[in-house]
């Protein structure tokens, strides 16, 4: 299931397909919208904006089309009118000149003049996306230990999409161990030490995880593991998916638990339980 950083890296490639010239045609799957596909032929893209899953896509014309990917949600970026060999249904297409922009699977779609995007009821509700918004390790701690989030379980709290958007599974558990934060605890339950690297956690996961296309390791760690051999899907992470082996740090043996419904891994010794 893509994350805020895969969503990011299609909205790049998207905005960068489509930036080149001017708007061919627009085609949506749902007949709700097809009466919105003429707006939209010679109108310029300006940016796409990404808002944890949901990708807004800005034109000049005064619109957006707003998208969210959901579970399955896919987008292709291919030369114009080229479809690539799929299972998958076709929901939305934009093409120029020389690009297509395909998204397939997805059933959230929406056009929305521009004055309405902050009063979607995703929109208006999503906490800020790192990857998308200048947010600092101050303004997290602060977060962190506002009255609004400072009681509730982390597990729960990291996939909660008001909280911060675009942080899932994987990041999730790699951001409580970076921290040396047990899954069990709360925000109010840390220390301020802890709260900032928690807070400096989320920045340089999601960072790292956006310009490595999944990959939340340090980078040094990464090129060592590579180089003995460890296949990328071996080597990406701290604890994700690594129930059993030992922790990277001391050696420990990673457990797995189930945490807000999904499965969550930490270090024991790393991520020590002390309240």
């Amino acid at each position: 299931m893509p994350e805020g950083p895969e969503i990011r890296r299609a909205a790049d490639e998207v905005e960068k397909a489509l930036q080149t010239s001017k708007v061919l045609e627009v085609s949506f799957a749902f007949e709700a919208l097809r009466d919105y596909e003429s707006l939209f032929a010679n109108s310029e893209v300006v940016r796409v904006e990404t808002k944890g899953k949901a990708m807004l896509i800005r034109f000049n014309n005064g619109y957006t089309i707003y998208s969210h990917n959901q579970l399955y949600g896919k987008w292709y970026v291919r030369k114009s009118y080229n479809y690539p060999k799929t299972n998958r249904q076709l929901r939305l297409a934009i093409h120029n000149e020389k690009k297509s922009a395909l998204l397939y699977s997805a059933s959230d779609i929406e056009v929305l003049r521009d004055e309405e995007v902050d009063f979607h009821p995703f929109i208006s509700k999503v906490g800020p996306d790192l990857l998308n918004e200048h947010v600092t390790v101050k303004d997290l701690t602060e977060r962190f230990t506002s009255n609004r989030f400072c009681k509730r379980k982390w597990t729960s709290l990291l996939l909660d999409q008001a909280f911060l958007a675009g942080i899932g599974n994987y990041l999730r558990s790699e951001i409580l161990f970076v921290a040396g934060i047990h899954p069990e605890l709360r925000p109010i339950d840390c220390t301020t030490h802890q709260i900032e690297k928690a807070a400096e956690a989320v920045i340089t996961l999601m960072n790292r995880s956006y310009k490595t296309g999944g990959i939340t390791v340090d980078p040094h760690l990464a090129e060592r593991l590579k180089a003995k051999g460890e296949k990328r899907s071996q080597y990406r992470h701290f604890v994700f998916n690594r129930e059993g082996k030992p922790c990277r740090v001391d050696g420990t043996e990673i457990r797995k638990i189930t945490a807000a419904s999904r499965r969550c891994y930490y270090c024991p010794t790393c991520q020590a339980k002390m309240i």
